[in-house]
């Protein structure tokens, strides 16, 4: 049996739950990782396999200050199986900074799910982890996550020329960087 995770989760929506990774979530992350649709935004190079996602489940309640990242898992909030993960990433303890990714499964996109999913996220990052901000990087050409990521408040901070390798050899992307000041000081 896992233990539990060292801070609380946060409150289920009414769209959608955040959960921790349980062992059984093994299957899940082995398509979810394998998927080659989606490398370019997680910098994956190669698939993973099933031993090293049981590694990472077998640590995966580590404290967030300590690990420093924090994966949780979409669930409907009705119930019924996972449809994506969110993730803080890259936290700075000095500086209360944490950066998110999202990925919201092929079949279940534009359902509202990822709208709020980083809703509940950027509540508990507020309020739970007490971080001072957020950011994120999304291909320029990701219309979708860029208009995610604008409703929620995120503000466009700045454009790296040729930053993502495209599908093609010699092809590259630019990506756009978001930053979202918490509390009452954004």
């Amino acid at each position: 049996m896992a233990a539990a995770p060292a801070t609380p989760l946060p409150a289920p929506g009414p769209l959608v739950r955040l959960r921790a990774l349980e062992p059984d979530d093994l299957e899940f992350l082995y398509a979810l990782e394998n998927d080659a649709a989606v490398w370019a935004v997680s910098d994956t190079l190669a698939p993973v396999s099933r031993y090293a996602l049981r590694e990472y489940l077998a640590h995966a309640t580590a404290d967030f200050h300590e690990a420093r990242q924090l994966r949780l898992v979409v669930e409907p909030g009705a119930g019924g199986p996972a449809v994506g993960v969110v993730d803080l990433f890259g936290f700075e303890p000095l500086h209360q900074r944490a950066g998110v990714g999202i990925i919201i499964l092929a079949t279940a996109r534009r359902r509202g799910y990822a709208r709020h999913t980083l809703a509940l996220l950027v509540a508990h990052a507020r309020d739970v982890l007490r971080l001072h901000q957020l950011y994120c990087t999304v291909a320029a050409a990701n219309r979708a996550s860029l208009r995610l990521f604008q409703a929620a408040g995120f503000r466009r901070v700045g454009t790296r020329r040729a930053w993502l390798r495209g599908p093609a050899p010699g092809q590259w992307s630019d990506a756009v960087e978001f930053q979202l000041v918490l509390g009452s000081t954004g």
